[in-house]
């Protein structure tokens, strides 16, 4: 029997905390659940604990948290309730949890994934933000404490699993030529920009293939989240932005490839369920039952690939442009972004005006040296979001 694992789900109401709770529960006998977190969705998390019975609950401030206690009450066994940025830290790094599940949308999930590295955890990689605003500053404290990262989003995964084994964050693999990140191309793929600049939230988030939270929603409608996909590709592989590129697969059903010096391309295939990527970085090098239907080529049909259009969809390209300049591009480009896309959702920005925000964040900054540590890569996520919502203004008018 394999030796068992004591989980901590960071984000765990959202769609992939969702998704691992439903790939733990199918297998008792290898998983322990310790802890897990929301923002502020009590109920949602009142529900889970019931179910899993964690040792620990952490929501975002003492309110939500008041209210959880009121719901747990005489339950068995008992979950202790915690609040804020600090407690979300301590059940990332505690000394009982060996596997953390990083699925906290946004900047808000940087500093609990920090945590897990310095902490030397098994760190399952669904917040690209870690690397996105803070690459090296991550990668070093995996290196400085141990750490093993296996990425989530089904695209890096689908890389991890077409790569030789033993490659490792920031580590190139021998003989790889490119790497080839697909794209469902959104809701938006065959809009034209005028139907674009009309966009409301709910179009936007109605994703034809994937359930995903709102703001990811978004990020895909606006080929945002492959940009931001692209910028820990490299990171976490080690490949320059010379070799990576993103193709639109409106199936959903190849997640990525890989191209050998020697003309081999692997590609890693199955049905668009997360459960699959999850299952697979839980039990590595191991497989186990995800739940997820088996992959019937013959009811897909065809296979269809294109490139993308960077005039419909300029947030790739700023993406690009942010690797390409490094320093602190990146994390200007996502904190912009979040803003955007935060008024956007709201009702308070046009869905063609989010590029705008993003391009004026990284004219403003991007020119910027890299953060060289924690304190430093959240000073400029704070600039950067100050100058984005200056922008929002600007756009309003």
């Amino acid at each position: 029997m394999p030796a068992m694992r004591t989980l901590t789900v960071l984000g765990a109401t959202g769609s992939i905390g969702l998704s691992t709770l439903d790939v733990v529960a199918r297998h008792p006998q290898r998983y322990r659940v310790f802890a897990l977190s929301a923002h502020r969705q009590v109920d949602a998390l009142a529900e889970l604990c019931r179910r899993h019975a964690p040792r620990f609950a952490v929501l975002g401030d003492a309110g939500a948290a008041a209210a959880l206690r009121t719901r747990l009450a005489g339950a068995a066994p008992a979950t202790e309730v915690l609040h804020g940025e600090a407690a979300l830290a301590e059940v990332a790094a505690h000394a009982q949890v060996d596997t953390v599940m990083a699925a906290i949308v946004g900047a808000a999930g940087l500093v609990p994934t920090l945590a897990a590295a310095r902490a030397g955890k098994r760190i399952l990689l669904a917040n690209k933000e870690s690397l996105v605003m803070a690459g090296e500053v991550f990668l070093n404290a995996c290196s400085e404490g141990g750490a093993t990262v296996l990425p989530i989003d089904s695209e890096h995964n689908a890389i991890f699993q077409c790569l030789p084994p033993g490659h490792g964050p920031g580590r190139a693999a021998a003989g790889v030529r490119r790497l080839v990140l697909t794209a469902s191309g959104g809701p938006f793929r065959r809009a034209s920009l005028a139907e674009m600049q009309r966009a409301t939230p709910q179009q936007a988030c109605a994703h034809p293939n994937w359930s995903m939270g709102r703001k990811i929603s978004v990020d895909s409608a606006t080929m945002m989240n492959k940009g931001l996909e692209l910028i820990e590709a490299h990171h976490l592989f080690g490949v320059a932005e010379s070799c990576l590129e993103v193709i639109v697969h409106p199936q959903s059903i190849v997640h990525s490839l890989v191209e050998y010096d020697d003309g081999s391309v692997l590609a890693q295939m199955g049905n668009p369920d997360m459960r699959t990527p999850i299952a697979h970085a839980l039990a590595h090098p191991e497989r186990i039952d995800s739940g997820v239907a088996p992959l019937g080529l013959a009811d897909v049909g065809r296979l269809e690939f294109e490139a993308p259009d960077e005039r419909r969809f300029p947030c790739l390209r700023l993406a690009r442009e942010a690797l390409r300049a490094a320093g602190a591009a990146p994390c200007v480009l996502n904190a912009a972004n979040e803003v955007a896309v935060a008024a956007f959702l709201e009702g308070a920005l046009r869905f063609t005006d989010i590029a705008r925000v993003d391009e004026a964040a990284l004219q403003a900054l991007g020119h910027l040296p890299g953060a060289p540590d924690l304190e430093a890569v959240l000073e400029l996520d704070r600039e950067a979001r100050a100058v984005a919502r200056r922008q929002l203004a600007r756009c309003a008018a």
